[in-house]
């Protein structure tokens, strides 16, 4: 069984806590708006302020993700998108930064297609750090997440304002890498980040687990990123850079030469808001 070695994650946080900072983490979605232009952006994101790297896996029917992230996977399906090439684009990228964090983001369909001892294996020899899987709860653990702790592969675990505290201890029992806190109710990219309710469910999270804590969903700007990260150990920002992508693309949906750029300016000015930086 090939396992992960490489505790990237590990490293990241325990530096930023070091230095009394927190990290920012960007969410795109593996090969839009294609292939090339994805992994150009994905290479650019550390340069530009981004410590970790949430990876969309392209799937068709995206339920937890708002229209930005939706489209996003739409444009990466129809650009040729795929599993088999998200993890090809890790690839790539660790031939030039065996650093940052990357931390793939999806559903269960693809990797149940794919096979799930077939996926972490390639998952962990590709150079990813972990698993974000939206429609697993823990009541099927061992059709992912168990295998994963298995591999010492980390399992990050979604919270949300609706978890109770006893839904928590069952909901965290698994969890490894960090815990994702969802800031909202309902889908990516529709509301605000909701400061008081964050800070308040970060401190209650903070006394049911010793795993860093990052918040997502939300967060669109600088000034929410300054906000989040006094709070917690990360901010996420997906849908905003996700629509930062959108709003480059030509009529047909294909990327312009100023894509790229607008896109890595965006992470820059967001990278800003992040105390210490």
């Amino acid at each position: 069984m090939t396992k992960y070695t490489s505790d990237r994650l590990k490293i990241l946080f325990e530096k930023l806590r070091s230095k009394d900072t927190s990290a920012l983490g960007i969410f795109i979605t593996a090969g839009d708006p294609d292939f090339d232009t994805s992994l150009k952006i994905m290479e650019g994101l550390p340069e530009e302020g981004a410590d970790m790297i949430e990876f969309g896996m392209p799937f068709s029917d995206p339920m937890a993700d708002g229209p930005a992230i939706q489209a996003s996977s739409k444009r990466a399906l129809e650009a040729g998108g795929s599993l088999k090439k998200t993890l090809d684009m890790v690839r790539i990228f660790r031939e030039k930064n065996n650093s940052t964090p990357i931390i793939l983001m999806g559903y269960y369909n693809p990797i149940y297609n794919f096979g799930v001892q077939k996926f972490l294996t390639e998952v962990i020899e590709a150079g990813a750090d972990g698993l974000i899987v939206v429609d697993l709860p823990p009541e099927e653990d061992e059709e992912l997440c168990i295998p994963a702790k298995e591999c010492n592969l980390p399992f990050v675990r979604l919270t949300a304002p609706t978890t109770s505290n006893e839904r928590l201890t069952t909901v965290l029992q698994n969890a490894t890498g960090f815990i994702y806190y969802v800031s909202i109710t309902g889908i990516t990219g529709t509301k605000d980040v909701p400061i008081e309710l964050v800070t308040h469910a970060v401190q209650n999270l903070k006394e049911h687990s010793n795993l860093p804590i990052a918040v997502g969903f939300g967060i669109k700007t600088r000034e929410h990123v300054e906000q989040v990260t006094r709070i917690a150990d990360a901010a996420i920002v997906g849908s905003e850079v996700v629509n930062a992508i959108a709003n480059t693309l030509d009529a047909n949906g294909k990327a312009k030469p100023e894509t790229i750029q607008t896109t890595l300016s965006l992470v820059r000015d967001l990278a800003a808001g992040v105390r210490g930086k």
